[in-house]
């Protein structure tokens, strides 16, 4: 990733993950409200796993989850970042869309903000055709991100997410999908 591949929205500034952010990582991760729709929070350990896992992607596919600063108030308030899903279904490879912030900052468009920025990152700088995004029914605030940011679903789509075991109460999933001419075009409506 280069300078160049920082984003920088209105409010916020998107970039790579730094060592000083771990500790703002492990509390996001840790957090059972921020985890509600995850299988599990992390411990400091998982945490530390996972920002590998961040930098790994960034260095094998030139993007992934941004550490999102938020201008004038905090240098780390979680990430939003485009990932290549390291599973198998129906609707895979693909490029996925996500976020994950601290629950102070829920509710102020934050992650709306960003989740554009990395859609047009994704459909410009990267040149995908299609970015999805996912998540358990009951998510209805980042399905509320995903429906703000002009995503939409289809049940067909729904899947049962094959990394979680049958019978797992998290198991089924919902898909959502942009393509790069409905983004164009959303972005062009006044």
């Amino acid at each position: 990733m280069t300078a160049a591949d920082v984003l920088e929205t209105p409010r916020l500034l998107l970039r790579p993950f730094r060592d000083d952010d771990l500790d703002g990582l492990a509390a996001l991760c840790a957090d059972p409200v921020v985890m509600r729709h995850f299988p599990e929070t992390l411990d400091r350990s998982a945490s530390e796993r996972f920002a590998g896992r961040i930098n790994t992607h960034f260095e094998r596919h030139g993007f992934g989850p941004w550490s999102v600063e938020i201008k004038g108030v905090i240098s780390y308030a979680g990430f939003v970042g485009l990932m290549v899903p390291a599973f198998d279904t129906h609707f895979t490879p693909c490029v996925e869309v996500g976020w994950r912030l601290a629950r102070k900052f829920w509710g102020l468009g934050y992650a709306t903000e960003a989740a554009r920025a990395a859609l047009a990152f994704g459909f410009g700088t990267v040149g995908c055709n299609e970015i999805v995004s996912m998540t358990v029914p009951a998510n209805w605030r980042s399905r509320a991100v995903m429906e703000r940011i002009g995503m939409t679903t289809r049940a067909a789509d729904d899947f049962d997410h094959p990394n979680l075991p049958e019978g797992h109460a998290m198991r089924r999933h919902i898909l959502y999908r942009m393509t790069r001419d409905r983004c164009v075009s959303s972005a062009n409506t006044p």
